[in-house]
């Protein structure tokens, strides 16, 4: 069975296991939903979880190859009890092993990690999705440099993972401008680039698709929407692993008055 790439937005934080604030009580419920609802959306259970992160970064591409991972709570100023959260899922050794054997055909340098767990970017989005956490997960670091190009090359290079019943993930957020969330200047702006997104994710040409994104940059209000890409390069990551299927939104909606989307492909 052959699962799709997916681009997913994370939230805030552990967004989805707090309160809902008060000066906007339902900010995060149509996200959780979707994120709920991604089993039902893929074609079967996966036999394991590729999952690339807007919060690892290692100078190569680096897979987290230990074999029951713990947590990594990389937020703060959040109350105690979210630094409690469990998420028990398994890692994949061997997963790790043919990520690595094929970025090495591809040309492509990795490295491997231990010691560390998974991110929130990871755990968060995940535990809504897939609670029993009983699934295979391996994640793959961003590289140093976030150029879009060398991140729609690591996607290339593991497509066939895809067609092996493993979802290739992305997560991140298609904007992620800190110093802006809250500003009500920055929201149609942000619906712009999100409208950008879209038209050059549902392109039907696989080599255009990539083009674009590798000149993201000169999207309208790119820089406004994303100071730093790192919340963006995941989708770079789900994009080259789609090879020629074309995407479709899954997901939109507005967060902090911020268009906020998924994309899946396949």
């Amino acid at each position: 069975m052959t699962q799709p790439a997916i681009f997913l937005p994370h939230g805030g934080g552990p967004c989805f296991f707090m309160p809902p604030p008060p000066e906007e009580p339902t900010r995060w419920i149509a996200l959780e939903a979707y994120l709920r609802s991604l089993p039902s959306r893929l074609p079967e259970r996966p036999a394991a979880l590729l999952v690339v992160s807007g919060h690892w970064e290692r100078p190569e591409t680096t897979v987290l190859a230990a074999a029951a991972p713990e947590l990594l709570y990389d937020y703060a100023g959040f109350p105690a009890y979210t630094y409690q959260l469990r998420y028990p899922a398994p890692g994949s050794p061997g997963l790790a092993d043919e990520v690595q054997r094929l970025l090495k055909a591809a040309g492509i340098p990795s490295d491997r990690e231990l010691g560390r767990g998974f991110d929130h970017g990871l755990f968060v989005p995940l535990k809504v999705a897939f609670p029993v956490a009983d699934i295979p997960i391996l994640q793959l670091s961003l590289k140093a440099g976030l150029d879009p190009q060398q991140h729609l090359a690591i996607g290339k290079a593991l497509t066939s993972l895809r067609e092996r019943n493993v979802a290739v993930i992305g997560s991140g957020l298609s904007f992620h401008n800190l110093g802006a969330i809250g500003d009500p200047r920055a929201d149609a702006p942000a619906a712009e680039f999100d409208a950008w997104l879209h038209h050059a994710l549902c392109e039907r040409d696989p080599a255009a698709r990539e083009r674009a994104l590798g000149r993201w940059s000169e999207a309208p209000h790119a820089r406004l929407c994303h100071p730093r890409e790192e919340h963006l390069l995941p989708l770079m990551v789900a994009v080259g692993a789609a090879g020629d299927d074309p995407g479709r939104r899954e997901f939109g909606g507005r967060i902090w008055g911020k268009a906020i989307s998924a994309w899946h492909f396949g």
